[in-house]
């Protein structure tokens, strides 16, 4: 049985496949739309993605997508660890500027849940991480989105000081939460 476990903001899961083990190994089922909509999470996924970081203090993130094409994500490592966050970026939410994180590992098969209305990023806690997760909707350059990584107003509790994150240029330049404006989901 798969355990879904609500974080701090209720709305992001922290979700956890049963693992099936003998001599050989161990089985999960990953993804069950019937049996995680029969635990209240009814979500059609269109499209899956993976992503590599070769360094430990990779930051991606912190990203969303806006109306017409929001996206909410599932997320599982497939090769050794990440601090996983999730930032509430809803116009008007009484939870707006607050975060969960949870560290997921390739080992505890761990997955969190981000829904549309959040900012997703994440900081790899070792070399050669792999990642892969479902999205709800099609890709959308127009509608992309974020969020500075180590924006002071949010104050999320990265595990890599600043001047040893690895960041793409884009996600350097950033905006801050309290500068974007008011957004659709």
């Amino acid at each position: 049985m798969t355990t879904l476990t609500p974080l701090a903001l209720p709305e992001v899961l922290l979700i956890t496949p049963r693992r099936h083990g003998d001599a050989r190994g161990w089985f999960s089922e990953t993804w069950s739309r019937r049996s995680l909509a029969t635990a209240g999470l009814d979500i059609d996924f269109v499209q899956d993605n993976q992503a590599f970081n070769a360094r430990s203090g990779t930051v991606r993130g912190l990203h969303f997508q806006t109306a017409p094409h929001p996206q909410a994500k599932l997320v599982r490592v497939l090769a050794g660890a990440i601090l996983d966050v999730a930032v509430d970026v809803r116009a008007g939410s009484p939870t707006r500027g607050r975060w969960v994180s949870a560290r997921l590992t390739a080992e505890g098969g761990e997955q969190l849940f981000v829904p549309r209305g959040f900012a997703h990023g994440y900081c790899t806690l070792c070399d050669d991480v792999m990642l892969a997760y479902k999205v709800d909707g099609d890709y959308a350059p127009q509608t992309e989105g974020g969020v500075i990584w180590n924006d002071p107003d949010l104050a999320i509790d990265w595990p890599v000081p600043p001047d040893r994150a690895v960041l793409s240029d884009k996600d350097l330049v950033l905006p801050r939460l309290a500068d974007l404006p008011p957004l659709s989901f």
